[in-house]
């Protein structure tokens, strides 16, 4: 069983990406709930009025889930030979969601969503979308974050394809114009989620608090058997 695990995700990449998920869902859902009779901050802008609803980008912001399942995965199974990179990469996505609960206890925020009044299949996506999800928790935008990171976390790597590399880029580009174009996010949303991405990722780049996530993980990989004590860190 886990040769055919570690043939998708290495092992010592499943329970820190599984921790970092699981904190997303804590923060967002979280802030949601003991958030929700608080006051709210309408951040809307004229230019953000000027934008269209268009509802076939929809595909564009559902497909970014297997997206971000893909290249998260991807980023633990190109560093598997230097797992120190993967946990500079999983303690960057950890620290954004905490700046993103910040903001959203600190500043909630929401917006005015317009009526969906389309027959066509992105159009029942869009009044589904808007069922399940509240206007809420909208600084930094947690979609533009992640769609960013799951480039910035292969970018210039060549164990990827450049092509893929490219198509990353694109796509999460594309993620950032539909969480405008689906009336789901402020432009400021999506740049504040672009500039934490980055802003976290440099500075992890030269400061050592990956190392203590590592070293955490480590020693519960230790007792399961997923690394040998040789890998671990001091």
């Amino acid at each position: 069983m886990n040769k055919l695990i570690q043939k998708i995700i290495p092992l010592y990449g499943i329970l820190p990406l599984l921790c970092a998920f699981g904190l997303n869902m804590i923060v967002y859902s979280g802030a949601m709930s003991i958030c929700a009779g608080w006051k709210h901050y309408d951040l809307t802008t004229s230019l953000d009025r000027m934008v269209p609803l268009v509802p076939w980008w929809m595909y564009i912001y559902f497909g970014c889930y297997l997206f971000w399942v893909v290249n998260y995965i991807m980023v633990a199974r190109i560093h598997k030979d230097e797992p120190s990179e993967f946990y500079r990469f999983v303690t960057t996505d950890m620290m954004s969601r905490v700046i993103c609960g910040l903001f959203f206890f600190l500043m909630p925020t929401t917006n005015v969503r317009p009526e969906v009044v389309g027959t066509t299949f992105a159009d029942d996506l869009l009044r589904f979308l808007y069922q399940i999800d509240q206007p809420a928790n909208l600084f930094p935008s947690i979609h533009c974050l992640v769609s960013w990171m799951c480039y910035i976390g292969i970018r210039g790597n060549k164990k990827v394809p450049a092509w893929y590399r490219g198509f990353s880029c694109i796509f999460a580009l594309l993620v950032v114009i539909s969480t405008q174009t689906t009336k789901q996010h402020y432009i400021v949303d999506a740049v504040a989620g672009l500039l934490i991405a980055e802003i976290l990722f440099a500075l992890n780049k030269r400061i050592n608090a990956y190392r203590y996530v590592q070293h955490f993980f480590d020693r519960i990989h230790l007792k399961l058997g997923f690394i040998s004590k040789e890998k671990t860190i001091e």
